[in-house]
């Protein structure tokens, strides 16, 4: 039996934040999957679960910050492998880390991982993933009981393991990054991840010797003294999701906490940074 789909084409300006807002409350919603535009995102819904009222409480629509309009396309049957490989790039990293899709060829880097697009990456996504696998490429982690806080994916996680990190946590707020977590890391043979479904209030009786953190400036500072609490002595901070012009409340409240910024890398506008403590 067929299933029909709508596929909404949504259009925002600006795009960035205002795609990732979408999406977070799009996924509250029955949607099923997102597509990454270079104008918004297309989000995807079963007909037989669609209703007249399913983006009737989406608050960023009511946003005047943002302009977004839509149109909608009925789809029998998707072929998500072809909807995602119209809109889903491998990410290559210096030539040493290439992440991509089972349908991607292999690249022979030094460390593959696989994942499946099930929601494809923004922009943002690619610019601070890019620079925090930098980070993880230019650090012995051999061994440090690691957490990958905001995971998604878990492409970070999984790159942690592959350079020994272990035993590695990985947190995502939102259920589907969890679900698809769970999948990539089996995916990649990862048996030193755990993945957990919930936000910085799992963290109260944990200690890691890193903290890999690629959210968005306000939960940063909201959460960086619960993140100091589960730091051990001479741990590493890798922190990433921000613009440069956020860096200086970012690295006010961790030279507050104790931490010592080390090296920063900057991608298009986006910052990551590494402190130690």
């Amino acid at each position: 039996m067929s299933v029909t789909y709508l596929g909404y084409h949504f259009t925002v300006h600006p795009k960035d934040p205002g795609a990732e807002i979408l999406v977070a409350e799009l996924g509250e919603k029955p949607f099923e999957s997102f597509v990454d535009t270079e104008t918004g995102v297309i989000a995807y819904i079963k007909q037989q679960d669609w209703s007249e009222d399913v983006l009737s409480d989406i608050q960023i629509l009511e946003s005047a910050e943002f302009e977004i309009s839509h149109t909608i396309e009925e789809i029998e049957q998707v072929n998500w492998n072809e909807e995602w490989e119209k809109h889903f790039e491998p990410i290559d990293v210096d030539g040493l880390c290439h992440v991509r899709a089972p349908f991607h060829e292999p690249s022979g880097a030094n460390y593959e991982i696989v994942i499946e697009p099930k929601m494809s990456f923004g922009t943002g996504h690619h610019e601070t993933t890019h620079m925090m696998i930098q980070h993880l490429l230019e650090t012995d982690v051999t061994g440090l009981k690691t957490i990958d806080m905001g995971c998604g994916t878990a492409i970070l996680a999984i790159l942690a393991e592959m350079k020994g990190a272990k035993p590695i946590d990985a947190i995502d707020i939102d259920n589907w990054c969890y679900l698809n977590s769970i999948e990539n890391a089996e995916r990649n043979k990862c048996k030193h991840i755990s993945v957990y479904e919930g936000d910085a209030t799992l963290l109260s009786d944990k200690q890691y010797d890193l903290f890999i953190a690629n959210i968005n400036r306000n939960i940063l500072l909201a959460d960086m003294q619960v993140y100091r609490n589960c730091m051990k002595p001479g741990g590493m901070l890798l922190l990433s999701g921000f613009y440069t012009e956020d860096v200086e409340a970012i690295d006010e409240c961790c030279t507050k906490l104790g931490y010592r910024l080390i090296k920063k890398h900057v991608r298009n506008n986006w910052t990551a940074l590494k402190y130690v403590l």
